[in-house]
């Protein structure tokens, strides 16, 4: 299902919890939101994550958005919040080589699927952020800027964020020349730098342009970075 179900529809001043109340008010629940973190990067792991808020304030995360809107100390602590207060959430994470061996459109669908499945209790509708996800095991609507407007794709945002953003600082005590994490594997002049001092490390994934022209690789490139 790409569509909300019929005779629901959720108005645009409705707030974050607004796709929940309304589905909960077609006697739809538990939902579901699935989230990504580092598809647009060129090194280090995919991250995705899921939750399922509970209905009433307990399902109130004090300060939660969109992951990219906070700051890292906001981030943590919408993290322990929703990990806290949710039904059941979930995170899978996607290795480079992953990455590399499947390109990032099909791993990212992959990881988003895997997240849902991880989940302790089965979602009866899922919110997906920007584009539609089949086999998730129920129906579901892609939600533009879900991140922003629908409470649980925010919390899996953040915690897919969070789980990355911890990964990236390990990977960066591994390769300290990269400096993963100040940039978290996205390309800046500080990362461009380094990969045009040093290559790639064995994090990167070879998949992407910048990396493969580091590599001195010929040959069409398959990713860009973002």
């Amino acid at each position: 299902m790409s569509t909300l179900p019929r005779g629901l529809t959720v108005r645009r001043d409705a707030g974050l919890y607004g796709y929940e109340r309304a589905l909960r008010r077609h006697g739809i629940e538990p939902i579901a939101g699935v989230d990504e973190a580092g598809r647009g990067a060129c090194a280090g792991p995919l991250v995705a994550g899921a939750a399922i808020l509970p209905a009433g304030k307990t399902g109130i995360v004090p300060g939660l958005a969109d992951s990219k809107l906070l700051t890292p100390k906001a981030r943590e602590r919408c993290y322990d919040q929703v990990v806290r207060r949710a039904v059941s959430w979930s995170v899978v994470v996607m290795s480079h080589e992953e990455c590399d061996r499947l390109g990032m459109h099909v791993a990212n669908v992959e990881a988003l699927r895997r997240a849902v499945a991880k989940l302790d209790v089965a979602p009866s509708y899922v919110l997906t952020d920007g584009f539609p996800v089949d086999g998730l095991g129920a129906p579901g609507l892609a939600v533009w800027k879900g991140d922003r407007v629908a409470a649980c794709v925010a919390a899996a945002s953040v915690i897919a964020k969070v789980t990355r953003d911890r990964l990236m600082d390990d990977l960066d005590l591994e390769w300290p020349a990269y400096d993963f994490r100040t940039h978290k594997g996205y390309i800046t002049p500080t990362h461009t730098a380094a990969l045009d001092e040093h290559g790639p490390s064995p994090v990167h994934r070879m998949r992407f342009v910048n990396v493969r022209r580091a590599a001195g690789l010929e040959g069409p490139a398959i990713e860009s970075a973002l």
